[in-house]
């Protein structure tokens, strides 16, 4: 079966190719996957934002944390400083676990556009569509958004108390380069 032209990779694979090469050349300038942080908005806070927390904490296997309104928005209902989402951190090797079991729910697709500098981001319009989940009436449907940040070995410099400094721009993983780890080290095809 043919596939359409939006189905197919953007990205040739010469191109990826040589960042492998230049990964296998020097290991401390491959990326990794410094965090994944998965968010779901309710828009008010009560019951629904409880059984949102349930649920974020079924999959990911942390509790999660609230997160507040920042401004008033009276046509919406919503109040600043009330409780509208919830949100999970998931570094290092729980975060790539966890991005192996959502991979499946978007067809192991994702869009260049959503490639930045060091980040990407998806989102997932039911939770259910994640492999081994289950539908529970009491608890509903919920969408998320999972934001993964990346990193190379030595990003420490931008994080650590003494002697902060800045990370070079020639440092920095370019959405491109993003894109072809994505695709050798997690099969995933860009559209």
């Amino acid at each position: 079966m043919a596939r359409n032209r939006s189905q197919q990779n953007i990205i040739p694979l010469e191109e990826c190719k040589k960042f492998v090469e230049k990964w296998k050349k020097n290991p401390l300038s491959k990326p990794r996957i410094e965090k994944v942080v998965v968010n779901i908005c309710v828009g008010t806070s009560g019951e629904p934002l409880e059984r949102a927390m349930k649920i974020l904490e079924q999959l990911t296997g942390q509790k999660p944390v609230k997160l507040l309104a920042k401004k008033t928005i009276k046509g919406f209902g919503i109040h600043r400083g009330e409780p509208i989402a919830c949100k999970v951190t998931l570094r290092k090797k729980r975060g790539e676990d966890f991005l192996r079991k959502v991979l499946p729910a978007v067809q192991h697709q994702l869009k260049f556009d959503s490639f930045s500098v060091n980040t990407f981001s998806f989102g997932i319009d039911e939770h259910l569509k994640i492999p081994g989940t289950r539908y529970d009436p009491e608890l509903g449907i919920f969408g998320m958004d999972i934001c993964v940040s990346l990193e190379r070995p030595g990003f420490r410099i931008a994080r650590r108390k003494r002697c902060k400094s800045k990370i070079p721009s020639k440092v920095r993983i370019s959405p491109l380069e993003a894109a072809c780890y994505m695709m050798h080290e997690f099969n995933v095809q860009i559209i």
